[in-house]
């Protein structure tokens, strides 16, 4: 059952998609975090 839906070039293409989507949200957190934090300059 797993070996079938793993040999399955579509399944791939939706965990590559839902992957770059995780990706590109964690990096825009990351930089609206950064952004909205004060700056600190000394």
């Amino acid at each position: 059952m797993l070996t079938m839906i793993f040999s399955d070039p579509v399944v791939w293409g939706s965990l590559l998609g839902i992957f770059i989507m995780l990706v590109i949200c964690a990096y825009y957190a990351y930089l609206f975090i950064h952004k909205s934090a004060p700056e600190q300059n000394n």
